[in-house]
Order: structure tokens, then sequence, then C-alpha cells
């Protein structure tokens, strides 16, 4: 048996491999059926993305692989590094026109630290565009940068296609293998399943030692309760054997297993025993949390606490407070937003939740605008009603000095657009490392930037390139706080009042900025419906009805159209926020709104303030 991890950048095959993985495993039947199989949640398949970290077990003949996919988002480390604990190794997945891409390199420095043995694949070989050679030299080069050990250089190099389902040893003569040979579609994965074998060791442990488990994930059943998701270290687990329970505080609690679980394809199937090594599911305690341990009650021993990096960003969730309040959800009160975070914190450890000085607003720190974001989202679909604040960035004070996250950020853009990106960054106090220029006139920027910077860059950027940049970026560590850094210099279109909006009046306010309502839709004062072309907000009438005169005139009866409006996603209002705007969270609608809603209110508190 060996258990292993994927490891890849979003989008270069970690998911499509595991669909592989179970078409050619031993007694799977339902070979139709299975189109990424582990994105199991609708925003997974949504987003394209895996957000939470997932296992599964496959059987090649008398040989069983363990499977954890991590996520490839560094948002979302705290998965990353639950699963990395569950492992002894893991396969890193590159595609072969892309190359490793500043969110492998994060994963992959996680699989180092941890001393995991790393088997190279590069993936993807039947593109047009793949460029073997490149790219193994580019993994090389990180691998040196993050500090491989001397053994990763004698794993070698696997090629393949995880969508047409084979790998193989050598290296194509050709960059590009459109129809791959027969015996190469035969053989399938077994090159692969050789070299886990061959590489990556087996579980290691200690005999004749009592139980040890650390709880790395957690999940419920409506039959047996909350399940926790386990890898055994040491000893053996019996079902309905009596096992102690050792708390984060150290306090211990003897409980009962009450039911056993192992993986076995995608599911977890029922089972007597399970030894160390084993990845399992545990029923039988309502309390555990991620990080704790499961011992035996003989000579319970606990485990290391599960370290996460530190978290980077913040931002507060507080009930709806707006006029439409309660018309879409069906959570609106502090005890169900509190009950709702509490949860949340028992099986995300990259989360934290501060309490503030207002009973309904609650702080959350996380690794990422993503993470947050897809809190948010989840939270929504649930039929909670939120009222979000823009994310903040959490400085450090090291050796006196105020420090804060810097983010490693790489952008692919059209040559044509080069100019426009590199103003851009300059403005967000961004430091270029490298520049690449290919034959497609594409070209890839390397930068380091400020967690602050980066709030808001996504729009703009695709503003400033009519949609065809791509950036990607991951944490890199702590700098001396750069100073100011302005990045919104355009205002907001504030409604004056409340009513329905009307075409006569959003065709009169085209000219003014960007609009984010449609005619028909009701407004608020205080509610934000379009981006100002002014640095400076305007207060507007959205609601403006067209005046009826006695007077006949050749254009009285033309109908008035109503300018089209941009449509904000969760993700793009929290960028377009500053600090005296926040975002208003319902099942059916994202708006934006000022903080304080009332006119006069604004402009007493900006004298102020001023």
């Amino acid at each position: 048996m060996r258990n292993v991890a994927i490891i890849a950048h979003v989008d270069h095959g970690k998911t499509t491999l595991v669909d592989a993985m179970l078409r050619q495993s031993s007694g799977y039947t339902n070979r139709d059926e299975v189109d990424r199989v582990l994105d199991s949640m609708d925003l997974e398949r949504e987003k394209g993305i895996t957000i939470l970290s997932k296992q599964a077990s496959f059987a090649f003949g008398d040989r069983r692989v363990n499977i954890v996919d991590t996520p490839g988002h560094a948002d979302f480390g705290g998965e990353v590094e639950r699963a990395l604990t569950m492992v002894d190794g893991a396969m890193l997945l590159v595609d072969a026109a892309e190359g490793p891409r500043p969110q492998t390199r994060f994963v992959l420095r996680k699989a180092f630290e941890a001393g995991l043995r790393v088997i190279p694949v590069i993936n993807k070989i039947d593109r047009p565009d793949s460029r073997i050679k490149e790219v193994i030299d580019e993994t090389i080069e990180l691998f040196f940068d993050l500090d491989a050990p001397e053994s990763q250089l004698d794993i070698p190099f696997l090629f393949g296609s995880s969508r047409a389902g084979y790998i193989q040893n050598a290296q194509p003569e050709e960059s590009y293998l459109p129809e791959p040979p027969p015996e190469m579609l035969k053989e399938g994965l077994l090159p692969l399943i050789e070299a886990i074998f061959d590489y990556i060791p087996p579980p290691f442990y200690e005999e004749g030692v009592g139980l040890q488990a650390l709880v790395t994930n957690l999940d419920a059943s409506p039959y047996l309760g909350r399940l926790a998701i386990c890898r055994i270290v040491a000893g053996e687990v019996k079902k309905g054997q009596q096992i102690t329970h050792i708390k984060r505080d150290g306090s211990q609690v003897r409980i009962k297993c009450a039911e056993l679980l192992m993986p076995r394809g995608l599911e977890m199937v029922t089972a007597e025993t399970a030894k160390a090594g084993d990845i399992v599911a545990i029923a039988g305690s309502e309390d555990v949390t991620v990080g704790e341990t499961l011992a035996d009650t003989v000579s319970p021993k606990a485990l290391p606490l599960l370290a996460v990096d530190e978290p980077s960003l913040s931002m507060t969730l507080a009930i709806n407070t707006s006029p439409l309040a309660g018309r879409d959800g069906d959570k609106l009160t502090a005890r169900f937003l509190k009950a709702r975070l509490d949860t949340e914190i028992l099986g995300n450890v990259a989360i934290r939740v501060l309490s503030t000085d207002r009973a309904d607003t609650f702080e959350v720190q996380g690794r990422g605008e993503l993470a947050l974001a897809v809190l948010v989202e989840m939270m929504r679909r649930e039929g909670f009603e939120l009222t979000v604040g823009k994310p903040e960035v959490l400085t450090k004070l090291i050796n006196n000095v105020v420090h804060e996250p810097m983010e490693r950020l790489f952008i692919e853009v059209p040559e044509e657009h080069l100019g426009a990106v590199t103003q851009l960054l300059a403005k967000r106090k961004a430091r270029v490392e490298k520049i690449q220029h290919t034959e497609s006139q594409i070209v890839g920027l390397h930068y380091l930037i400020s967690a602050r910077g980066l709030i808001g860059i996504r729009n703009e950027l695709l503003t400033q390139t009519r949609g065809t940049a791509q950036l990607h970026h991951a944490f890199d560590g702590y700098e001396p706080y750069l100073g100011e850094i302005k990045t919104r210099n355009t205002g907001s279109l504030v409604a004056d009042r409340t009513g329905v909006t009307t075409a006569y009046a959003l065709a009169n306010l085209a000219d003014r900025g960007t609009l984010f309502v449609s005619a028909g839709e009701e407004v608020y004062e205080g509610m934000i419906v379009g981006e100002s072309n002014r640095p400076e907000d305007i207060d507007v009438n959205p609601t403006k009805e067209k005046k009826l005169t006695n007077m006949r005139s050749s254009t009285a009866d033309e109908l008035v159209k109503a300018p089209p409006c941009r449509r904000l996603t969760l993700e793009q209002a929290l960028e377009y926020a500053n600090e005296e705007e926040c975002v208003e969270v319902t099942p059916r609608a994202v708006r934006l709104r000022k903080v304080i809603l009332n006119q006069s209110m604004r402009a007493k508190s900006k004298k102020k303030t001023g």
C-alpha cells in the first residue's frame, strides 16, 4: 500500500488523473460515469478548481494506492497542509505547455518541508503547444529554488496525458503527440503505478506501539453523526473498541469507535479493523476537531498539532442591515451567523473567527481573498443574508517594524498589452523579477507584490488587456510596509433615494460611468448603482421618470432603452469595494452599498474624518 498526494497548479489535470485511475483500477465497472468525480461540490465544478482535499483508494492487482487530491490554489493552504500529513509521497503534475506556476511552487514547497518524495509527471503532452524539454528544465530549476533534497533528482520524469489515460517512462521524441501508439494506451497508467511503488516509501510505523491517529479532516453522516478522517500513525483500531480522544487543550475523553470506515474507490465502506498507514473514518465523538489525536486507552500519547500558515487577510461578516433585508434568505440573525462560523472553524484550520465590539459582526481571517469569498458563497447558498466588509491585509510587527504579506505574482499577457500591464503594476509598487517572451507572442511576467496591491487588481487588469490576461499568485513572505498604495482611481454612483430604477433615468446616467443595475430593479438610498468616471462619488437618482406634457413631439413615443449594465460577481464586488463601502450578499443578489446609507450622515462623517 502507498499513500500519495497529487500536487498541481489549477487546471493542470489532478482531478482528471484520478478519473483515469478509477477507470483502470480493479473492480470498477461503470466506466462511462466518470467525469471529475472528486470535484463533488457545486462550487468546484463551476469554478473548475479543487477547494476541499478528498481521498480515494484504488486497487491495481494486489497493490493498493490511497490518493489524496490537494487544492492547487494557495488560498486553500490549510487544506494542503492537512492533506500532506496523510501521505508518504506525492505526484507533481506539470502542464506540458504552461510549466510550473506560482501555486505549484506553494504546494511543492510544503511537500519538501514535510520530507516527502515527489514523482514529477509532465501532463498534457498531447497539447499542440507543448514544450516538454523547456518544462523539464523549468521544473528542475524549481527543485533547486525550493532546496529539494539531492535524492529528488534520482526520481525520473514521467510523461503522459491524464485525459487520454496513459503515462510513459521515456521522453517523447516529438513535442506533440496527437495520437499515442496503441501499446502506450494498452499500458495505461501502469508505469505511474510502478514508479509510485518504486520511489515512494510504504507507511512507517513501530511494532508494538499503541494506537495513534491524527484527525486531518471532518465529515458527517445522517446516520453516524460526525466522522473523524484520520491517518493511523501507529497501532491498530477495531470497530467497537474503546479509544481515547485527546483534545487540543490536552484533556482526554474516553469514547467508543462506533463505526470504522475505509476508502474503497470513491466510497467509504465498513471495516472491522485498520492498521498503521491506513486512512480511515471513525465515528463516535461529536466534538472531535481537526488536528486532535485518537489514541489507545492504556498509554494515550498526543501527536503534534497541525501547523498552518498564518492568515494574511481579514474581512468582517455581519447580518444584513439593508432596507431589502429578509426578502431572499431564511437565516437572518446573529445567532445563525455565529453558529455557522463556529461550525466552519471546526473543520477548517485555515480560518479564524474573532468577535468584535458589535454582537452581530464578526472578523473572519483567512489565507486569501478567494478562500474568504468561497466561504461567503457557500453561506449564501445555504440561505444566509450577509453584509461583507472590504478585505484588509493583516500586518505583523517584526523587530519593531511593521511588515506586510507579499505575494509572488505570475501574469500571462499578449505583447500588445505589456505596456499597460507594466504601468498598472508600477502604481501598485510591484517589483519585476523575470520577463519571459514566447514564440506565440505571449509574455510571462513574474512580480513580487504586496497583498494590498493585489486587492482589486484582477478586474482592472482584465479591463486593460481586454480580457486576455491570466494571473496567478501565491504567498511568498513578509516585507517592511511599502507605504500607501492607491488601488482604485474611480468613485461610485450612489442612489440618493429608494425606489425602482427606470430606463429613462439609467439612460441619462450612462454618460457618468458604468452601471451595475438594469431597469426595473429595486434600489435604496446609499446603494451603489454604478462606477463613476470621476475620482469622487456622485449621488444620483436612478428612479427618475419621464415627465408627461401636453405637447406632441416627433420623438415622444420612442421607446427609451436602458443602457447595458455590468453584473458583478461576489469576488468582483469584494475587489471593487473601498473602505467606505461593503457588499450585501443574499441567496439571489450581490449588491454594493455604502457603510453609512444616509447621504447627509455620510457627509458629516467625511467632515469629521477630514
